[in-house]
């Protein structure tokens, strides 16, 4: 099985929906964990777009990156720039990823436009997560 850490900034949007459709998408091929660089806490909006789309991340926290330095991993994939920037080494025979996705937790205007973003979000990662799982 392979081992993949979704990293981002706050483990609050990005890298919690990408863990939840790993899970998901792959069964158990992959064991899938986020965490933050600074986490925050949880978004609710995240929660709700991925129960719209059948996934359930409510019980998932944030985590602080430092919990899996010592972890081996096979994958750390960064979602974020800024977590790309400030990604720390990972031991062992570790494949770097970068997907630069938008902050959906920055998106302004009324709770409907803020949703229609964090869906868009939501399905970008989707789409990420399934050619992920089909290269070899």
């Amino acid at each position: 099985m392979k081992r993949v850490l979704f990293l981002c900034t706050g483990n609050s949007c990005r890298s919690q929906m990408a863990e939840g459709w790993l899970r998901q998408l792959a069964g158990n091929r992959f064991e899938a964990e986020s965490a933050g660089i600074r986490p925050t806490a949880l978004h609710p909006d995240a929660v709700l777009v991925m129960r719209e789309a059948g996934v359930d991340i409510a019980g998932q926290r944030s985590k602080n990156v430092s919990e899996f330095l010592e972890r081996p991993f096979d994958f750390v994939i960064t979602v974020c720039d800024s977590a790309h920037q400030a990604c720390p080494y990972f031991p062992g025979d570790v494949q770097r990823l970068h997907w630069s996705l938008a902050d959906p937790a920055a998106a302004t205007g009324s709770h409907e436009q803020r949703l229609a973003v964090f869906r868009q979000v939501r399905d970008q990662i989707a789409q990420k997560i399934e050619d992920f799982i089909r290269q070899p």
